[in-house]
């Protein structure tokens, strides 16, 4: 399969970093902003390849590669790691990394020292935190530090409990307003985007008229300044039901399956590994290592 070649974004400085004040620049155009999750260095690249503009370290990681049933157990040093490996090979675009559970919640002291390590340990360009209200110091605290903050409101993964699942918010007139509140709050404490997750399309739509900073929606519509998808759903690594705002651009745990399915088969089969796949030596040494082994029979009968 040929591989075209890719596009630099439009009006984005190349080669180097995509500016983070690129991105409001990108809103007042009406320039559509990229972004999707990976979580190690072939996904930072290929995405970095595709054309995205940010790349979020999610930890969505929690399910998506470690295997949990929430986000909620992803630690710090779970997380530390996968932002180091995704910075190795995302060039273009921001990596932002988002701060786990536990976090950031406690104190501002606690928020503003993991995000450090984020930036100081991993490499990351910004961090992500999830919620308004009580977090709204956070976000000061941090940037204050010199750190870029993403918000993230709407349905928010890590406190779904407290929102009665996963399920879309502001859907009522009462929490529509609580959230376009929450969005001019966030921006306020100078977050450089915000994440509107499963939200009403005629709210988001709201929000991303009233705010300065880019909006970046998942399960929001399409009037959001950006969007973004997780990287194991929108490649189709996972069976089964999806959120009803994923889209499918693949069936790659398809592929590898069958792969997978042919690799195992060829195994068994002994057609794997054949003769272009297989070291050889030249005769004269195979005949002298023929004579040397035979000189020592006994260690061979040993080993049986």
């Amino acid at each position: 399969m040929s591989i075209r070649p890719q596009k630099p974004a439009p009006a984005t400085p190349a080669p180097g970093k995509v500016p983070i004040t690129e991105l409001a620049e990108m809103k007042a155009r009406r320039q559509p902003i990229v972004m999707v999750t990976a979580y190690d260095a072939p996904g930072g690249r290929l995405a970095d390849q595709g054309g995205a503009d940010l790349v979020l370290v999610g930890d969505s990681a929690a399910m998506t590669v470690l295997g949990h049933d929430s986000t909620v157990p992803a630690t710090m040093e779970e997380m530390l790691m996968l932002t180091r490996a995704v910075t190795r090979g995302a060039v273009r675009p921001l990596v932002i990394a988002d701060m786990p559970f536990g976090s950031f919640q406690v104190s501002d002291e606690d928020a503003v020292r993991n995000a450090i390590r984020f930036v100081k340990e991993a490499g990351a360009d910004a961090v992500k935190l999830e919620g308004a209200g009580s977090m709204r110091p956070r976000v000061r605290a941090i940037v204050s530090s010199g750190i870029p903050v993403q918000g993230h409101i709407g349905l928010t993964p890590q406190s779904a409990t407290m929102l009665g699942g996963y399920r879309a918010q502001g859907r009522s007139a009462e929490q529509a307003v609580a959230l376009l509140r929450d969005a001019r709050e966030l921006e306020a404490a100078s977050c450089f985007s915000l994440v509107l997750e499963a939200v009403p399309a005629p709210v988001a739509r709201r929000i991303t008229r009233e705010l300065t900073i880019p909006t970046i929606g998942i399960g929001a519509g399409v009037d959001c300044d950006g969007q973004v998808l997780v990287w194991h759903d929108l490649l189709g690594l996972y069976e089964g039901r999806t959120a009803r705002f994923v889209k499918r651009y693949a069936e790659l745990g398809d592929a590898i399956r069958e792969a997978l399915t042919a690799y195992a088969d060829d195994v068994r089969e002994r057609r794997f590994p054949d003769e272009q796949h297989t070291y050889a030596m030249p005769d004269e040494e195979l005949a002298l290592f023929e004579a040397a082994a035979s000189e020592h029979p006994e260690h061979t009968e040993e080993r049986r």
